[in-house]
């Protein structure tokens, strides 16, 4: 019974220190996220019956942007992270709601989901997010989109590549998060223009 009687001190002092130790990594102070300079109206309707529609696919992205953490290209080789600047979401789901909500504002497509757009073939675009992150060389946020488009009632595509830079200055989570929000916004207000009304 000795060596039991003994351990059970040690036994409750490690379960007391459980709730003050933590094995995970720190989460950020905050996360990162996109906001649309031409945000959709609130309460505003729109209709199949008389807005031409659209379908905005989720891009395609290499291994790099697959998590929410923010490449850097120091080398045209290598790739590292900005420290502390976490995405709220993976980048291809935010740069693809960014799409949908700029497109539908500056254009008047109806966006929609991929059950609708099977009753309604309208337009459909796609593609890769080629570049979603900062690169060290020029010290700018670089947003690269290899857009796809099948325009409604056609049955081929066009391809066109879409590049934005905005400087960063200080690489901070912050600044970064901006000159990528700038970068994308342009990129996703230059695609609306290609996809016109």
């Amino acid at each position: 019974m000795r060596p039991i009687v003994t351990l059970l001190p040690a036994l409750s002092a490690a379960l007391m220190l459980g709730g003050c130790i933590s094995f995970a990594a720190a989460p950020p102070p905050s996360l990162l996220t996109l906001t649309p300079d031409s945000p959709l109206a609130t309460g505003q309707t729109s209709s199949s019956a008389t807005a031409a529609t659209i379908l905005i696919q989720l891009p395609s992205v290499p291994a790099s942007l697959a998590s929410a953490r923010v490449p850097v290209q120091t080398t045209p080789t290598e790739i590292a992270y900005v420290k502390e600047a976490i995405w709220s979401e993976p980048p291809a789901r935010l740069f693809a709601r960014l799409l949908a909500d700029t497109i539908g504002s500056q254009t008047g497509r109806v966006v929609l989901t991929p059950a609708q757009s099977m009753l309604d073939p309208g337009a459909r675009l796609g593609g890769e997010l080629r570049s979603f992150g900062l690169d060290a060389a020029t010290g700018d946020a670089v947003v690269t989109y290899d857009a796809t488009l099948i325009r409604g009632g056609s049955t081929t595509f066009e391809k066109r590549r879409f590049e934005a830079r905005e400087p960063v200055g200080t690489v901070t989570p912050q600044s970064t998060g901006q000159a990528i929000n700038r970068a994308a916004n342009r990129v996703a207000g230059e695609v609306a223009t290609w996809v016109g009304k």
